[in-house]
């Protein structure tokens, strides 16, 4: 692909009138930034403020040293050192520990963990099922994880049908001819997406619960989440729950009451 010299003022100023243009054009309320180390800092800066909208940048990094200062000219990231360790705790089974490791290491160089994208697969890496075959239950806790936790979520098409393609471009499968509403995952997915809007969870902030090497817990407002790493069924007593005295609690994936 030809590549374009942003450090001329001409080119530079053709970008920003061409992204403030077509997001004027098309009402974009975002925009997706790629591969955004290919360009210089300070022009993503100046590229952002033409746009006037949220911009998501692609820093396909695993090290928040790296990644975290990116967000010092663009409004988000995607979440690239959280999709490894999402990898490593619901794939590979490692500990959840991890979670809160990653978390704590990101507030050193990120300006605002909760505006970051997160997500499981994507259409440049090996589908999570790729990389851990079979492993269903791994993906339907990363999905879970990837719609609750701090950030942006992001759904890959296909996860909702199981996909497992290998690298690019294996994993980017057409999918009008496997599109189906009535798959587990789809309905779980949508169960989630549903409670997820219902708490509007994104007015409270990510409080973490309970957390030790199997099983991980946290909350946003009154919307409890509990999960594993895949070592079978468990059992734990959280303590420090969001939850007041007397109140009824609803599992939205084994109802007993009106959620």
């Amino acid at each position: 692909m030809p590549d374009l010299d942003q450090d001329n003022a001409y080119v530079r100023s053709e970008l920003k009138s061409w992204v403030a243009n077509i997001v004027t054009h098309f009402k974009f309320d975002g925009i997706r930034i790629d591969t955004i180390p290919e360009v210089g800092k300070p022009f993503w800066s100046e590229f952002g403020t033409a746009a006037g909208v949220f911009q998501m940048g692609e820093c396909f990094n695993g090290d928040p040293a790296y990644v975290g200062p990116y967000q010092n000219y663009v409004t988000a990231l995607f979440n690239y050192p959280m999709y490894y360790t999402i990898q490593n705790v619901f794939g590979k089974h490692q500990s959840m520990y991890q979670i809160r490791t990653r978390y704590n290491n990101e507030a050193n160089y990120f300006k605002d963990i909760d505006a970051l994208g997160v997500f499981v697969d994507n259409h440049d890496n090996p589908r999570f099922l790729y990389n851990y075959p079979s492993n269903n239950v791994g993906l339907k806790q990363a999905l879970v994880f990837s719609l609750t936790s701090r950030g942006i979520p992001f759904v890959y098409y296909g996860d909702e049908q199981y996909y497992n393609g290998g690298p690019d471009p294996a994993c980017r499968e057409s999918l009008w001819q496997d599109y189906n509403t009535n798959s587990d995952i789809y309905k779980m997915i949508a169960k989630v997406n549903a409670q997820r809007k219902k708490s509007a969870i994104w007015n409270y902030s990510y409080v973490e619960r309970y957390a030790d090497d199997t099983f991980f817990a946290f909350s946003k407002g009154e919307f409890l989440v509990a999960l594993t790493n895949g070592s079978g069924t468990q059992s734990r007593q959280i303590t420090y729950s969001p939850f007041p005295n007397g109140v009824v609690i609803c599992n939205i994936f084994y109802p007993t009451t009106d959620c």
